[in-house]
């Protein structure tokens, strides 16, 4: 059968530009079961999907995450009018499949994993009611869903992404891993677990569970072989949720790296660490395997705000982190969030001073978005106020606030993200030591437009000052 994998593109300015590894995977395993597959990325086509699905397509299937679902809508609605089957899976659609059903050009909703189910599905087109983790419509239109399909255990049975369906190099043109230390990198993404344990109230666990399933190592490193030696990686990036819940897990990865000979190509953790599951030793190891830079997920400086969303991590453990990884040699990178419920003008304050206490290579500033499905979200419904429920205003890099509840209100919360910005970025110390790097210089475009655009918002955010009511939910 042939099938056509769509993601469409976000329309918020800093979303990622990151090769959509979910849909690889699935790619791999549509390929091993027999199926032609093409793979239409919105983020790097130059062909519309129009011309694509002219080419003639039994299947198309669309993923999508909450502020993205619009757009998945829009691509399954063009699919549907090219005479094309269309199933939606991914973050959204799996927690509100009916809403999605509801559209008259989607014919099926994958929840939580897709690779199993979608090469089960094209199997038994026939009968739906077969595959675990399916919703689908009846001969009435009345919705059904199938029970849940079990998380899949054995990881390491599942065939290496189809990175060879992707033009890979535009991705790195886009947003180097490492900062363009690599000129015209060929950058790559890999995933050693999936899920996450831990239940903090902004999470959405509807794909992978609140479990956490690891990858043997020798299997991690048998796919790292094979991203550096035969796909050419000269960057890449680990994608996990929570690379090091097993420590000694990460450092036998990092012994294996280093014993193969794979430590001469740099990597990043995409995202957040853990702060209080490290140790010298792990970012040692980090290091030497070729690591250039660790990402943790500070999101708070006050204590209070953290047990508020159930981090499980305190801030000292936060800054033994930091201190731990800047002493081996490896570069650091914060993520923090303003808007948390419980948050007033004083914790925000502390959340700014502790980013420039710690003070990270790099810094992220996030304004907490209440996703469906999250804790968070039915916090706000119950005792707060939901601005909007456009799902295209769910974006966590946005500039705007989503949500009001207690002395979270959208005037304090962007006015303090913006200030972050400013102490964190715009201190003489910092802009002193970034003009002694030659990445800085190499990089002075993409900081150039970063900047343009972040002063744009900036205004934007100023001229609403005098008026800071948002509109009511509908």
């Amino acid at each position: 059968m042939r099938v056509l994998l769509v993601s469409p593109q976000s329309k918020v300015w800093s979303s990622p530009k990151l090769l959509p590894l979910g849909l690889a995977y699935i790619a791999a395993t549509l390929e091993r079961a027999g199926h032609a597959v093409r793979i239409w990325d919105a983020v790097v086509e130059s062909t519309p999907l129009e011309s694509v699905l002219a080419e003639g397509f039994d299947f198309v299937g669309v993923t999508a995450t909450t502020p993205l679902i619009k757009e998945a809508w829009q691509a399954a609605e063009t699919a549907h009018a090219a005479g094309a089957r269309v199933v939606l899976g991914g973050a959204h659609p799996t927690l509100l499949p009916e809403e999605s059903l509801a559209k008259p050009y989607v014919d099926f909703v994958i929840r939580g994993e897709g690779e199993d189910a979608l090469v089960e599905l094209l199997a038994n087109l026939e009968a739906p009611w077969s595959v675990q983790g399916l919703c689908y419509k009846d001969e009435t239109g009345a919705v059904v869903c199938n029970p849940e399909r079990p998380l899949r255990r054995d990881l390491d049975a599942l065939p290496f992404p189809a990175h060879h369906l992707f033009p890979v190099e535009r991705y790195s043109n886009l947003q180097p891993l490492t900062d363009g230390i690599i000129p015209n990198a060929r950058a790559f993404t890999i995933l050693t677990s999936r899920g996450c344990p831990y239940g903090c109230i902004y999470c959405s666990k509807s794909i992978s569970g609140r479990t956490w399933r690891p990858r043997s190592p020798e299997s991690v490193v048998e796919e790292w072989h094979w991203l550096v030696h035969e796909q050419r990686a000269t960057e890449i990036g680990v994608t996990d949720d929570v690379l090091n819940l097993q420590l000694d897990r990460v450092k036998r990865i990092c012994r294996l790296l280093i014993d193969e000979g794979l430590n001469k190509v740099p990597w990043v953790t995409i995202h957040g660490i853990r702060a209080d599951k490290t140790d010298a030793e792990l970012f040692q190891l980090m290091k030497k395997a070729g690591c250039k830079r660790v990402g943790f997920g500070v999101e708070s400086g006050d204590q209070r705000i953290l047990d508020i969303m159930k981090k499980q991590q305190t801030v000292d453990q936060v800054r033994e982190a930091f201190r731990l990884a800047k002493r081996a040699g490896l570069q650091t990178m914060g993520f923090f969030m303003f808007g948390l419920p419980g948050e007033n003008e004083q914790s925000m304050d502390a959340t700014i001073r502790l980013a420039v206490e710690l003070n990270p290579d790099l810094a992220n500033f996030m304004i907490t978005s209440p996703f469906p499905g999250t804790e968070l979200y039915e916090m706000i419904l119950r005792d707060g106020q939901l601005f909007s429920h456009d799902w295209a205003d769910f974006a966590i890099h946005d500039e705007k606030a989503h949500f009001a509840m207690g002395e979270v209100t959208a005037e304090l919360v962007e006015r303090k993200w913006h200030e972050a910005y400013r102490r964190f970025y715009l201190r003489p110390s910092r802009i002193l030591r970034q003009a002694g790097k030659r990445d800085t210089w190499r990089n002075l475009p993409v900081y150039l437009a970063t900047a343009k655009r972040f002063l744009l918002d900036l205004q934007g955010s100023t001229r609403r000052q005098g008026n800071t009511e948002k509109p009511p939910c509908p």
